[in-house]
């Protein structure tokens, strides 16, 4: 007989709470329902449910077996739903999540050309630098940047970035260059408010890591503005490569501290787990690993 189908009428019989409710929600007969039962405890030689006139209920035995026979039916039907994604067309509205500068630096100029790619995918982005909630608010993927540490979400790293600490020529010439992290306590900070260790800034010296607690006299929720006032000469800024690196090719920042390693930063491509990965986010994230260089 057949085990998996034998497992499908467990799992049926169990969940519908009855042999009738189950011959209906697998499309066969009470009889052939309970012969599955039947011979399934007889193959297993343990009794998996309690029969009584009205009502049925799981043994110890059933109560495993039952929670074992879910992950593997559930893993089936994954693996039958991943097969047919790799095969089907990427298409429908794929809802995206992105952090805003980056967004518009480094996705932005790219979306021209993935809708070539994939003309039957509609995108909808929507940037923003607070962390969501994929699932709540209904997010096929993010973007997400930073030491990406254990999530319920799975995550393909698509290029990466580092945190550096930047100020501009006549801000230096008027206040000097810091030699160490510590001297960053002396010196005007705009700060990043979503920044994850706060005002301790994170370095890694000759003597190995090292946090630096800061002053801020300016917080943004963006890191632009961040950059925008430091090359007006307003202080020291601790921001992506990706943000700094056009401003420091033009002289208007100059790095401070090269000496100790900043924080490395990864970009990924989160989304949920517990549900196969559709054409259109593969497609996506496919996209953006072959697409974007490998640091930024």
């Amino acid at each position: 007989m057949d085990r998996l189908l034998e497992m499908q009428t467990f799992c049926a019989v169990v969940e519908a709470g009855s042999f009738v409710a189950a011959s209906e929600t697998m499309g066969m007969s009470k009889a052939a329902v309970s012969r599955y039962i039947n011979e399934l405890e007889s193959r297993l030689t343990v009794r998996l449910l309690h029969r009584t006139t009205r009502r049925l209920s799981l043994t110890a035995e059933g109560e495993v077996f039952y929670v074992r026979c879910r992950e593997l039916l559930a893993g089936v039907e994954e693996a039958e739903a991943e097969l047919t994604s790799r095969t089907s067309v990427a298409k429908g509205v794929l809802r995206i999540n992105a952090p805003v500068s980056f967004g518009i630096r480094h996705l932005a100029p790219l979306w021209g050309e993935f809708h070539a790619r994939f003309p039957d995918v509609e995108l909808n982005i929507e940037l923003s630098d607070r962390i969501v909630d994929i699932v709540e608010e209904g997010f096929d993927l993010a973007i997400r940047i930073a030491s990406l540490r254990t999530s319920t979400l799975v995550s393909r790293r698509l290029t990466n970035t580092r945190l550096m600490v930047c100020a501009s020529p006549e801000y230096i010439r008027a206040h000097g260059a810091p030699e160490t992290p510590e001297d960053l306590m002396h010196h005007k900070v705009i700060a990043y408010s979503i920044l994850a260790s706060g005002n301790a800034w994170q370095f890694r010296g000759p003597e190995g890591p090292v946090s630096a607690r800061v002053r801020p006299w300016m917080y943004a929720n963006n890191g632009d503005t961040c950059c925008a006032a430091a090359v007006a000469h307003q202080g020291v800024v601790y921001q992506p490569s990706f943000l700094l690196r056009d401003d420091l090719d033009s002289g208007r920042l100059v790095e401070l501290l090269p000496e100790y390693c900043s924080t490395e930063l990864g970009v990924y491509a989160v989304y949920p787990t517990r549900k196969f990965v559709t054409p259109k986010v593969r497609a996506l994230v496919d996209f953006l690993v072959a697409t974007l260089p490998d640091a930024v």
